[in-house]
């Protein structure tokens, strides 16, 4: 992505606005000498001249360097000196004499005697405060500047705030999920390795689902969502793999159904609690009571699965990292589309995940 173009093009962009809004205020301000163009005089010029240069002063400037760094009263000292200095101008400069009319507006008798003095033909000069109309007239352009920089940098910094919460959230996501790939790798390994010692002729079979779901984690899993349907294939594999190493499979138990077409999820976002499902349901004879059931309707993933806790021996070092791995992800992932409970009675342990699933991207 070419992000100097994009900046360029945005800028442009501002320009080409900016100008828009000046035209079209400029040209709304002269619709009131329509009949005589010949009306507008100097001070016309300057008062819009001053004004665009104050807005611009105001905006890359003051607001920046004084009122957004809490510099309050230096801010307010300047910006109603600089009124007052354009006030004044105004007015020394700029305000008609109605007294010392041009010759074409002086009114004579007919003897050619002036009679402009006569109050009947003299044209009353505006109330004093009328002078001072032009301080609104900037003020106006202050605050419209004012409240145009201080909207375009609160958005600007919300913008940044977030595109570094995403880049953290990303590299903490990277994270979990290389410490999920040597947490199945180990487990797998061992599950083979049991076969192995056993000298078991299961051992191929074992090594070809394995080679399928390492190949499923080094190809889909890098992806910020997978396929619902090849995620569960993963899953359907991986219970296949404990099984083969098991004495005794009579208690495992396995129940899919729902439409899994067109859905996307995190990858490896369940297998966790199916790893600690047969890693605490084993005992030490071999035998294992699993139960899974997975259900989907509409967009919406509800996932059961219960063990008998037969293993109550914990690795100090790497007990819960899967678990803890796994309510991350979804804190970060899935912060207000997902349920999860999880208690412990009896000699059972019971987990059960509501999820919100998203449609699969094309």
């Amino acid at each position: 992505m070419n992000l100097e173009g994009i900046t360029t093009n945005n800028h442009s962009n501002k320009i080409l606005i900016h100008s828009i809004v000046w035209c079209f205020l400029i040209i709304a301000s002269l619709l009131p000498f329509y009949q005589n163009f010949t009306g507008i005089n100097a001070e016309f010029y300057v008062q819009w001249s001053s004004g665009i240069l104050l807005f611009y002063a105001n905006y890359f400037y003051f607001v920046p360097n004084l009122l957004l760094q809490k510099k309050y009263v230096a801010y307010l000292g300047i910006i109603f000196g600089i009124i007052a200095i354009l006030t004044s101008i105004k007015i020394v400069y700029f305000s008609p004499d109605f007294h010392n009319l041009p010759q074409h507006q002086r009114i004579f008798d007919i003897h050619g005697k002036e009679i402009i003095r006569d109050k009947r033909f003299l044209r009353k000069p505006p109330p004093f405060f009328f002078k001072f109309f032009p301080s609104l007239f900037y003020l106006f352009i202050i605050t419209i500047s004012t409240i145009i920089k201080t909207l375009s940098e609160f958005y600007t910094n919300q913008q940044n705030k977030l595109i570094s919460e995403t880049s953290k959230t990303s590299t903490e996501l990277n994270y979990l999920r290389k410490q999920t790939n040597p947490h199945f790798l180990f487990n797998a390994l061992n599950s083979i390795y049991s076969l192995a010692y056993k000298k078991s002729d299961l051992v191929p079979d074992a090594i070809v689902t394995l080679s399928e779901m390492m190949r499923y984690m080094l190809y889909e899993t890098d992806n910020k969502a997978v396929s619902l349907e090849k995620e569960i294939n993963y899953i359907k594999n991986y219970i296949e793999l404990q099984k083969l190493r098991l004495n005794n499979i009579e208690n495992i138990f396995i129940n899919i159904h729902g439409d899994t077409r067109n859905k996307s999820i995190e990858p490896l976002l369940l297998i966790s609690f199916i790893e600690n499902a047969f890693k605490y349901g084993t005992d030490y004879k071999g035998a294992a009571f699993v139960k899974i059931k997975i259900s989907i309707e509409d967009n919406v993933l509800d996932f059961w699965i219960e063990n008998k806790i037969e293993n109550q021996i914990k690795d100090p070092n790497n007990s819960g990292i899967g678990l803890n791995n796994i309510k991350n992800r979804l804190t970060i992932l899935y912060p207000n589309a997902h349920q999860l409970h999880i208690k412990q009675e009896d000699n059972k342990y019971k987990v059960y995940l509501k999820l919100e699933l998203e449609p699969l991207e094309n």
